[in-house]
């Protein structure tokens, strides 16, 4: 623990000269204090920005503090609470306890036994916090991710990623869909000293532009028809990590201009809100589109631009990579086929080499996870590869036989229904993430089997 940690603290009381005074000796102190003298006001604080420590006084306008202690227990994080009340009672300060208080305080109380609470709060925060922290280091299985490959310039890349995630500059990656993006960014911030705080990704071309504020940035309630609750944007949710703008050359001019002013100044308002939102995260953006030809032609902002441009991260294509296909392709036969992959047969391997790859990594990936499934005597050969997309030099195109989203249909419900619908299971065991296989269970339609 630093004894000379600086605690910010939250004052609810409605006396304002004991307010002032309890904020002058806390923060004479060294800690940071911010004061309200209604329950409604503490509340919107409270839910605005992070707190470790509130101090409540039970009887307030708008609302009390037991309300506000059971409102502010809700969420993802809250702070210790100290209730202080004039007139208490056995009955109040076991209501409190029971909804989660730190301690409980009658007045007429000493300043000294305010600053003894405060700081063993704290503390007892901390402590919660680096358990959390802890326990999520250690359910990291696949800590950064595996990049395979032997051609130099990836290597390079590779090198590159190692130096400079351990900085908070922002980083661009750019490249062509399918090159592994998504597995630099990740590597980045596994590699980094954010590593155990939270990785947010978000596919800004993948989410309706009406909406995409909202998803990036939180809104109120009753901020537009439909907004019945609060919620919390993917930059708040990011905060303490790292945020993994993918497609970003697909925002609106109006929304890079929003999101260039969240990252000069760290802070934001939820859409339809009053109170600023701050947040502490590092911003990796990837594109596949030539972003600083985007800037020529005016249709991305030349300040957004180079607001994420401080580190720039290029990825070849797979056809530029083609000492790496044989390579990628083992690899990709070992995880899905396990101990009892296949191997490939030489007429597989040329067909390879000779095919240009236009989905790049994740186009080979899906190529050897059916040919998995329809080797024969454990052998892959050219006819099993689905190479439909335009061939190489060469000229060759081998036919594809069934449609690639076709297999990966079937063999998700395969191991669905092998695994009788666990879903954590089935993730690991299609070599994916949890929220991918959510989302292809959403793509392929697919229906949990009633009970019984």
């Amino acid at each position: 623990m630093r004894g000379d940690a600086r605690i910010k603290v939250l004052i609810a009381e409605d006396e304002p000269n004991l307010g002032a005074l309890l904020e002058k000796f806390l923060a004479g102190r060294g800690h940071e204090v911010r004061t309200f003298t209604d329950g409604r006001s503490a509340l919107d604080a409270l839910r605005a920005e992070a707190f470790d420590v509130a101090l409540l006084d039970i009887v307030m306008p708008e609302l009390d503090g037991l309300e506000v202690l059971r409102q502010v227990r809700e969420d993802v994080s809250p702070p210790e609470v100290i209730i202080i009340t004039g007139n208490g009672t056995i009955e109040t300060a076991i209501s409190a306890m029971k909804l989660g208080a730190y301690d409980y305080l009658s007045k007429p109380y000493r300043m000294a036994e305010i600053e003894v609470l405060v700081r063993r709060a704290w503390e007892k925060r901390q402590l919660s916090i680096e358990n959390t922290l802890l326990q999520t280091r250690l359910a990291r299985a696949d800590a950064v991710p595996e990049v395979v490959t032997q051609y130099a310039p990836m290597q390079a890349v590779l090198a590159l990623v190692e130096r400079v995630a351990k900085s908070d500059s922002a980083v661009l990656v750019s490249g062509e869909s399918g090159t592994g993006k998504e597995l630099v960014a990740h590597a980045l911030h596994q590699l980094s000293h954010r590593a155990a705080g939270p990785l947010v990704d978000v596919n800004c071309a993948a989410i309706p532009d009406d909406s995409l504020e909202s998803e990036l940035f939180g809104h109120e309630r009753g901020a537009f028809p439909g907004a019945v609750t609060r919620k919390l944007g993917l930059f708040e949710l990011a905060s303490g990590g790292t945020i993994f703008m993918d497609e970003i050359g697909a925002l609106d001019q109006r929304l890079q201009g929003k999101l260039l002013r969240a990252l000069e100044l760290g802070s934001f308002y939820r859409v339809g809100g009053t109170q600023k939102v701050h947040t502490d995260l590092r911003v990796v953006a990837a594109s596949n589109q030539d972003l600083a030809q985007r800037v020529a032609d005016g249709t991305f902002r030349s300040d957004l631009y180079y607001r994420i441009n401080t580190i720039s991260i290029t990825l070849p294509p797979l056809r530029e990579r083609t000492v790496d296909v044989p390579l990628l392709a083992s690899h990709f036969l070992a995880q899905f086929g396990g101990p009892s992959a296949p191997t490939l047969a030489p007429d597989a391997l040329e067909a390879m080499q000779r095919y240009s790859w236009p989905g790049n990594v994740r186009e080979l990936r899906n190529v050897m996870e059916r040919a998995v499934l329809l080797a024969t005597n454990g052998v892959v050969h050219a006819a099993d590869l689905p190479l439909g997309g335009p061939a190489s030099a060469g000229g060759r195109t081998a036919e594809a036989m069934v449609p690639l989203d076709d297999v990966e249909r079937r063999h998700i419900e395969s191991v669905l229904t092998h695994v009788s619908w666990h879903q954590g299971k089935a993730a690991d065991i299609l070599g994916i993430s949890p929220k991918t296989l959510y989302r292809k269970i959403r793509e392929y339609g697919f229906h949990r089997p009633a009970a019984g």
